[in-house]
Order: structure tokens, then C-alpha cells, then sequence
């Protein structure tokens, strides 16, 4: 009897020791899938959470105010990369988020005014703990901090705005017939509006695409992680998402002119590269806030957090102290 009690024993712990070996493996299998070519910066460490039915992927480290760091169009958390252990050593948690249909996040069918984000965004930071942080956000991710910031005042302590023009909010709606310098920084808008064409003109094609914006919208293309943002975006099913914050213009633009009949109650920061969109976000936030700073990434273009991490760390940690 004593023999069968011990062959119960070792065949119930061979099965714990499997069971722990296999959700071992199947969370470094996730981990590496979620960060293949992104190695995370020191110190930091990748989660998730499910806000409102979504899955959303961040990247966190450090401890103090809270930070989030929203990034840009085809881009991913690892955009901020560089600028994460920048804001860290200077006494802040910082969170840098996959926003939906973005990264390692879920790519819902639907949901991509930037309110909607907004709010999405806001319900994760209140489930990891924090009712009140400071947002930055490049490109995509300036248009979602702004909605952040004018539907959650109470949440959104202080806004940073990098390298972007934000729907609804600008004096003069490009014109259809512009010089091709002008149409350089606006043809996309247009484009990835469009149903259906985006996703069949770039399928197979995604890692070309993404590097003629990189090397036409950047001062320094050699410091953007091609790759690494080219292994995420590159299928039909990742394109799409990306497309579809375009496609919600309507309803965003619709809802920023709303916003704009009020304005931000929180610092503002508005930051252009030297060799990007410049002054823009300056001019265009002045009407909506009374707390505007502004200032110029100098050697930098479009994609401001690869290219000049540095120059927004000495900008924005000041600011947000």
C-alpha cells in the first residue's frame, strides 16, 4: 500500500513540475513573441492589461509621478526606448503603452477615434493605479494624448505634444493642390483613408514602406529601428489597425472641434523638430490652452523619440518635475 501511495506521490509531482516547466515556457514563448527584435530597456519590465474588453501591452519602469508615453503611427512602445531610462533616472514611473491595433496590443474591428483610445487608455492607467499622470504622445499618439487631456482634465496632470498636427484643430485644412514639399507631410491623410487600398497596395510590401517614410520624414533614418517595427506591421491583419485611426476621421475631427470650444486647464507642451512639422504644434495649441510652452527638438526630424531622445529628455523633464 505504502508502495502505491508513493507512485501517487512522484507521478503528482512529475505533474507539477510539468505543469510549471510548460506555463514557463509558454510565458517566455509570449514574451519573446510580444518583443522580438525590442529588447526591453534596463530596469523595465513588460504587462498587460484588459481595459474595456481590449488587451493593451505597456512597458514600465522606475518609480515616482507617473509618466505615459503614447507613440506614433507604425511605431510601437519601443519608440520611446531611449527617452524611457531618460524620465526613470529622473524620478518617474514610466509607462510606455501599445495602444490598440498597435504592437503587441489587441486590434479591435472598430474604436479608433482618438476618444475612444483616450478613454481606453485612461481606464488602464486607473487599473494599474493611477488616477492622475502626465501624458506625452508622438504623431498618433499627440492626437490621442490631446483627446486624453480635453475628456479626462481631472486625470491628465500635464500634456507633451511631439512632432504632429492634430485633425480638427488646424487654422487651414491643407489644400488638395500643394507644392510636393508641402504634399511630403500630408499625402498619407488622404491615403489611409481610403478602404481597402492601403492594405493591398502595401501587402508584401510593408518593410519598403516603412522605409521610404523613415528616410523622407527623418533627419537621422539611421537611428529608427526599421526592423524591428517591420516584423510588427508586417501583415494585412497589423496594416489595417494602423489605417484605421485615418479612417476615424470623421468622428475625430468632429469631436476635437467640440474640444476646442474649451480650453486645457493643464500645462501644455508643444514640441516640433527642427527639421519636422517645426512650430506647428505651438501655433495650433495656442488657441486651446493658457498654460502653452513650446519648444524646437534642434538636428531633428519627424520621429523625434528615435531620432533625438536626448534633446526631449532636456525639454520635458523639467517640465514635468
Amino acid at each position: 500500500m505504502s508502495v502505491g501511495l508513493n507512485q501517487r506521490r512522484r507521478t503528482l509531482t512529475m505533474d507539477f513540475y510539468l505543469g510549471f516547466v510548460a506555463a514557463l515556457l509558454l510565458g517566455l514563448l509570449s514574451t519573446q513573441k510580444a518583443h522580438a527584435g525590442q529588447q526591453l530597456p534596463p530596469n523595465f519590465h513588460s504587462e498587460d492589461q484588459t481595459v474595456d474588453g481590449v488587451h493593451l501591452h505597456y512597458v514600465e519602469g522606475g518609480s515616482g509621478p507617473p509618466v505615459l508615453l503614447i507613440p506614433g503611427w507604425l511605431q510601437t512602445w519601443y519608440a520611446w526606448r531611449k527617452v524611457m531610462p531618460l524620465l526613470a533616472q529622473a524620478g518617474h514611473h514610466v509607462i510606455a503603452v501599445d495602444p490598440p491595433g498597435m504592437g503587441s496590443s489587441d486590434r479591435p474591428l472598430d474604436g479608433y477615434d482618438t476618444g475612444t483610445v483616450g478613454t481606453r487608455l485612461d481606464h488602464m492607467m486607473k487599473k494599474i493605479g493611477y488616477s492622475h499622470y502626465a501624458v506625452m504622445g508622438h504623431d498618433i499618439g499627440m492626437w490621442i494624448g490631446y483627446a486624453m487631456a480635453a475628456d479626462h482634465p481631472d486625470s491628465v496632470s500635464r500634456l507633451i505634444l511631439v512632432e504632429a498636427i492634430i485633425p480638427g484643430l488646424l487654422k487651414h485644412e491643407p489644400e488638395v493642390f500643394m507644392s510636393q514639399s508641402q504634399s511630403a507631410f500630408f499625402w498619407q491623410f488622404m491615403f489611409n483613408q481610403q478602404p481597402e487600398l492601403p492594405e493591398m497596395l502595401l501587402k508584401g510590401r510593408e518593410k519598403p514602406f516603412m522605409a521610404y517614410l523613415f528616410r523622407h520624414w527623418a533627419a537621422h533614418p539611421e537611428r529608427i529601428a526599421l526592423d524591428a517595427y517591420a516584423r510588427v506591421y508586417r501583415s494585412t491583419d497589423a496594416i489595417r489597425p494602423q489605417m484605421a485611426y485615418y479612417r476615424a476621421f470623421p468622428k475625430t475631427i468632429a469631436d476635437n472641434k467640440l474640444r476646442a470650444q474649451s480650453r486645457l486647464p493643464m500645462p501644455v507642451l508643444a514640441l516640433g523638430g527642427d527639421h519636422g512639422v517645426a512650430d506647428f504644434p505651438r501655433e495650433m495649441k495656442t488657441p486651446v490652452t493658457t498654460k502653452l510652452s513650446s519648444g524646437l527638438l534642434k538636428d531633428c526630424g519627424h520621429f523625434a523619440p528615435d531620432e533625438c531622445p536626448e534633446e526631449i529628455g532636456r525639454q520635458v523633464i523639467p517640465f514635468i518635475q
